[in-house]
Formats: structure tokens, sequence, C-alpha cells
């Protein structure tokens, strides 16, 4: 991740290790949903073919692809807003993501 005194790489290789790490990922609020958490982390982080393999070891690991947030909306929910996140939903939709009712199918 990019700060003040870390610039920002971009095209970087990521190991399988690092992309698992994320699967770790607790929030610091502990109403907030761990499942959804470590999924916008993600997102937030990884460039696609990452966020990919990210969701296939998510998934493996019985973790909840339609985990809510405290707003009650899923990350497919989330990521269908951004227009350049067309990958990302695709990927999620494919490993059997669901948007909420409010959101639309």
């Amino acid at each position: 991740m990019s700060g003040p005194d870390k610039p920002k790489v971009i095209g970087e290789e990521w190991s399988d290790e690092r992309v698992r790490s994320f699967l770790e990922l607790q929030p610091w609020d502990a109403s907030e949903n761990a499942d959804y958490h470590a999924l916008l982390k993600a997102y937030q982080a990884m460039r696609a073919e990452d966020f990919e393999r990210f969701i296939g070891f998510f998934v493996a690991e019985g973790r909840d692809l339609n985990a809510t947030s405290g707003d009650g909306e899923t990350i497919l929910d989330r990521i269908s807003r951004h227009r350049r996140s067309v990958d990302y939903a695709t990927i999620l939709q494919n490993a059997g993501a669901k948007k909420t009712a409010a959101a639309g199918n």
C-alpha cells in the first residue's frame, strides 16, 4: 500500500502469501463484518488478477461473499457503483456473489 513515505508501485507481482494475508485482516470496529472488511480491503488494494486469486482463497476457506456492511450492502453492491470496476464485479459474480434486493440484480 502506498503512503506519503512509500511510493505507489504499479505492476508489482503479488505472491500467493501476500494475497492470502488479506484473509487475516480484521476490522477495527467489532460491529463491522470481518468478511466484508477483508473483501473491501482486497478490492481497494489489489489489481483484478490478484483480486481473482484472493476470491479463490476466500471461497475455499468458506468465507461469505455476500457479507454486508453496516449499511446492509454487499461488496458487489459497492463495487457495482464504480464504473472502472467491471472486472472486479465479474469476478465476484462468477464466484457466486449477489447484490442485495435494495441494490437490484
